[in-house]
């Protein structure tokens, strides 16, 4: 919020560069962070003041000068203060929107459309939801706040503390390896370019850590705080340590589920400094390079190239000494991992714990969520466990899952892994349950990481006898068939309408929150976009959606675009295909008969005239200068307008109304037009137009829609980059003449 403030950039650079500290590069740029951070105490107290009573400060000059006005007219230099007072009144209100979308974390939705009221309310939601009144922590109640803190504190401190137990070596394990020159790559130079092609690759939204600067920050001062930033990353890179206060984080608890009460139902969030995040973010740039190279084909999350569908815990419980380990024997060299030991080792936390930190501990094991390293760290220990279940496979203990078509070459697959998320396929025999039980015991003395049995499932495919049996071998409950893997349905008909009920119920559960939230039109297309429109997306990569459903879930969209969500009726101001579709409904005869069928209708040819079509695509209206509203319909048939019985045919027009005294000039014109216009009764030929043939093509029809033609409507004039959705949004709307002006209310009765 504060960057938006004018000359305050200029500010933050007169105090960066006056103060002058000596000593290591890190421990100067985290002496001048924390004194930035008093500045900025000081100023927002003495200077910028509070948001809200400068707002009604504003807006009260801005009702004084409306009040002068009312009473007189007002000079120039009056009128000049008063749009002054307005411009500063409209800077506060804007101000007060960034606060609250801030605060709200609703960062999809662009301030400037005047969503306030949103922003408050889903600020206080999340405030709401993130209270912890009480907490069970191994099955005992916490209700005050100090032994809730306390509680929490130890909890975290104890998961984070490496035990002294036997722990099983990974040297007889095979994992593949990087190649000499990728190893001498990842340990050269940083460059300026590579930091800041990282730090423009951040969100400069997400929340600070502990220093309190966000990467907002970063990406604004870059100019004059790139000096010290690029000898931080040279101290970094030749002794290969930093400053430990710029690796101090804050554990954030967000509830996984509604009215979570146990500390089991918290997930663990990492803020990290947001120079400690630029730095992760650099080596995690270098790593996700050579990645691809020592990870498996049966792993698909986080490596270039391979998506979730393939395969369709961050854990707090990875031994650090491990991941040294397994990136020795995958040929990163010495320089390389004493950098990622530096990072992951010297972290210290404090939990939030109702929006204040407690406790400050360090931590000998796991990995932080929301750490740009641990989602590469994480999959290379868990290539372990893929090595694991490989030679178990080669070795005749694990049968795993054959697929040949006809004398084609066979695929096995023993186990698929995405992130934390794993299937692994066996035959189903007790044995093969043994041998798969004692891989993932070894698995867990090796890495320190615990499979979350009561989250497993074993899934019988077809009759399966002792099921129970081997699900008790496995310590985990027996599921069924069909059920979801990674949000898909797995063992479901693909052309099933129920697969797709999971993506309505998420669509509902979202309106069910956001319609009782005021947004603007603006703000309600841009979370359709955003959020309601791309839900189906990742089933749709793999399954087609029935028509019946597609209809529900456009239906869902387009009622929250026009109605917002609110009980009473509104107009939907697009024209629906069912229009065109419709035949003799009563519903449509009802919206015929009372607005008529043009206006940006869509029309439905006739099947027959005076048993044949006559005169599709000959008649031409004679001008957008007549008054249209009169006569129907503006691109009809002209047989319809035709008398057959008079001749070779004579205009039979049907109007709509009376005429108005001003409208009887625009009624001769018209028929000065028609008068020596025939048209003969053979039965015409419908041409398309838009092909080289005259018959439709989709293609022909496509390409004309998207062409760059001056004619067709002007998206690249309306939907631009800094213009607030609120106003394209009305722009859109204006151009296709549906806003609702006092003509058009008149019109629709």
């Amino acid at each position: 919020m504060w960057l938006r403030v004018e000359g305050f950039k200029e500010l933050l650079r007169s105090w960066w560069q006056g103060m002058v500290v000596s000593g290591r590069a890190s421990y100067k740029l985290a002496s001048k962070l924390k004194g930035m951070k008093e500045k900025l105490k000081v100023w927002n107290r003495e200077v910028f003041g509070n948001l809200e009573t400068n707002k009604m400060a504003a807006l009260q000059q801005v009702d004084h000068w409306d009040q002068v006005e009312s009473e007189r007219r007002l000079t120039e230099e009056e009128f000049a203060r008063k749009k002054e007072a307005k411009d500063d009144y409209a800077k506060w209100v804007k101000m007060d929107e960034i606060h609250w979308r801030q605060l709200s974390r609703e960062l999809w939705l662009r301030e400037g459309d005047k969503n306030t009221g949103y922003f408050h309310r889903m600020a206080n939601a999340h405030r709401r939801r993130h209270t912890m009144e009480r907490v069970k922590i191994r099955g005992v109640w916490l209700s005050e706040e100090s032994t809730i803190r306390t509680g929490i504190v130890d909890a975290f401190h104890r998961l984070l503390t490496e035990d002294p137990e036997w722990k099983a070596d990974i040297g007889g394990v095979n994992l593949n390896r990087i190649s000499q020159q990728e190893a001498d790559i990842l340990e050269l130079p940083f460059t300026e370019e590579e930091v800041h092609s990282a730090l423009r690759g951040m969100n400069g939204d997400k929340a600070s850590g502990p220093d309190g600067f966000t990467g907002a920050f970063w990406q604004v001062c870059w100019e004059f705080v790139k000096e010290e930033v690029m000898e931080m990353f040279k101290e970094f890179h030749e002794h290969k340590t930093f400053l430990k206060s710029l690796n101090a984080t804050f554990l954030v608890l967000i509830p996984k589920k509604g009215g979570a009460e146990e500390l089991g139902d918290f997930r663990p969030i990492s803020l990290v400094g947001g120079l400690y995040k630029l730095l992760a973010k650099v080596l995690a740039n270098r790593i996700k390079n050579v990645i691809g190279g020592v990870v498996s084909v049966d792993r698909n999350a986080f490596v270039s190239g391979r998506q979730i569908l393939e395969a369709s815990l961050i854990a707090n419980e990875r031994q650090l000494a491990f991941l040294m380990r397994v990136m020795e024997k995958m040929g990163f060299g010495t320089k390389w991992r004493e950098w990622i030991w530096s990072c992951i080792s010297t972290a210290k936390f404090s939990v939030l714990v109702n929006g204040e930190p407690a406790g400050f501990f360090p931590s000998s094991k796991g990995l932080r969520q929301g750490d740009p390293l641990s989602p590469y760290l994480f999959i290379m220990g868990m290539e372990v466990l893929s090595a694991l279940l490989r030679r178990a496979v080669e070795g005749g203990c694990i049968t795993g899952c054959r697929m040949q078509r006809g004398r084609g070459q066979a695929v096995s697959i023993s186990h698929l892994l995405f992130a934390d998320d794993a299937i692994i396929f066996c035959e189903a025999k007790k044995e093969d349950m043994v041998f798969l039980s004692w891989t993932l015991c070894w698995f867990e003395a090796a890495s320190g990481l615990r499979i979350n049995l009561a989250k497993s499932e074993i899934f019988p495919v077809g009759e399966v006898d002792e099921i129970l049996e081997m699900a008790v071998e496995l310590g985990c409950k027996v599921g069924q068939l069909p059920s979801t893997y990674l949000g898909l349905p797995l063992g479901a008909p693909n052309k099933a309408g129920y697969v797709w009920d999971g993506v309505e119920e998420r669509m509902r559960w979202k309106l069910a929150l956001w319609k009782r939230q005021y947004l603007s039109k603006g703000g309600r297309i841009t979370l359709i976009k955003s959020t309601l429109a791309s839900m189906p997306l990742y089933q749709l990569s793999l399954f087609r959606m029935p028509k019946g459903v597609a209809r529900r879930l456009e239906k869902l969209q387009r009622d929250f675009l026009w109605g917002g969500g609110s009980t009473k009726e509104k107009l939907t101001l697009s024209v629906g295909r069912r229009f065109a579709s419709a035949r003799d409904g009563m519903w449509k005869r009802v919206l015929v008969a009372k607005y008529g069928q043009e206006d940006f209708g869509w029309e439905k040819a006739p099947k027959s005239g005076f048993g044949r079509t006559l005169g599709v695509g000959m008649w031409s209206w004679p001008g957008d200068s007549l008054n249209s509203s009169m006569w129907l319909p503006k691109k009809g048939h002209c047989g319809g307008l035709m008398d057959q019985n008079a001749g070779q045919g004579e205009w039979n027009l049907r109007f709509l109304r009376s005429f108005n005294d001003w409208e009887l000039p625009f009624v001769e014109e018209l028929l000065q037009i028609l008068r020596n216009q025939r048209i003969n009764l053979e039965e015409d030929l419908a041409l398309w137009k838009g092909g080289k043939n005259g018959q439709f093509g989709v293609k022909d029809a496509y390409e004309l829609l998207t062409s760059h033609s001056t004619i067709l409507f002007p998206k690249k004039g309306i939907w631009v980059e800094n213009v607030p959705s609120k106003l394209a949004f009305f722009a859109w709307e204006a151009t296709w003449g549906r806003i609702l002006t006092i003509d058009r209310l008149q019109k629709r009765g």
